[in-house]
């Protein structure tokens, strides 16, 4: 069931997405838009879903934020494969859009998909009271740049050539900014368009957000290239303090496993309800790719 819901809500996000950019022609960067925005598994998209689904609010509604930051999602990958920030050539086992086109394309590309997410976001289908889409916006802007992940992907470059590895805490601080706070505005959407409490979504998206990028961390050290279709062991390569590196492969686990606890813990107060959602704390830590 949990498989079926989430392909279910990539499906609704795919289509929302193509249909925004469905009007604006056919140029070079928008061709490169679409293909970004293209595939994955949409798990912030489906935090959003499932978090407006808990709160009563439809569907239909809610997949306007969640285009919102999967729009985001792809900016931020966009420029991270550029040569002069991680330097990938692969994406979802495709070429990385500066590959594909060219330097100056992706970056355009990664600038109109940022922006596309904000005018999803203003408008009406999204939240009929203004001030809610503002809040969204707001929330948005906070976690995507300098206090969020724009921050986190500095403090990532940073740490490439600092004189020492960087601690636990402050590859704990570090995460909880480039992973983190898109997490965390995924999962607090729901409970902002219907006006209700996102604390607990909030606790489990903290959670979530660290045992995700612990996986990650796993992945890059011992996953199958062909399977997550990206080029790994980069971080070991570069010299760079991961989980792994720290709390070594079982440690990291170990922690993943606990950080699923704690998040699928802080969806007690919606009971049964939030099963899907504790589902994808557990498939966060279990996933290929």
């Amino acid at each position: 069931m949990f498989e079926e819901a989430l392909r279910a809500a990539a499906e609704r996000v795919e289509a929302r997405l193509q249909a925004a950019l469905s009007p604006i022609g056919d140029l070079p960067v928008i061709e490169a838009m679409r293909y970004a925005v293209s595939g994955g598994k949409r798990v912030r998209a489906f935090l959003v879903m499932e978090g407006a689904r808990l709160h009563g609010i439809p569907p239909e509604q809610a997949v306007h934020a969640a285009a919102a930051v999967e729009a985001v999602h792809a900016y931020s990958l966009v420029h991270d494969d550029l040569p002069a920030m991680d330097d990938d050539d692969l994406r979802r086992g495709q070429p990385t859009v500066h590959v594909k086109w060219d330097e100056a394309t992706a970056i355009l590309a990664g600038d109109a998909l940022q922006t596309l997410a904000f005018d999803l976001l203003s408008r009406p289908e999204t939240a009929p009271d203004a001030a809610t889409r503002l809040q969204l916006i707001a929330g948005l802007a906070r976690a995507t740049g300098a206090e969020g992940m724009v921050l986190g992907q500095a403090q990532d470059i940073a740490a490439e050539t600092a004189a020492r590895p960087l601690t636990l805490e402050e590859i704990t601080v570090l995460q909880a900014n480039k992973t983190g706070a898109l997490f965390r505005w995924s999962a607090e959407a729901g409970p902002l368009l219907a006006g209700a409490n996102p604390r607990p979504m909030r606790a489990y998206a903290e959670a979530l957000g660290l045992a995700f990028q612990i996986a990650d961390d796993i992945l890059d050290a011992e996953g199958d290239p062909a399977k997550a279709g990206k080029r790994l062991r980069k971080d070991a390569e570069a010299g760079k303090a991961t989980f792994v590196s720290l709390l070594g492969l079982d440690g990291a686990r170990k922690r993943a496993i606990s950080l699923v606890e704690e998040a699928c813990a802080a969806l007690t107060p919606y009971g049964d309800e939030a099963e899907r959602l504790r589902d994808t704390a557990r498939f966060v830590i279990a996933r290929e790719m």
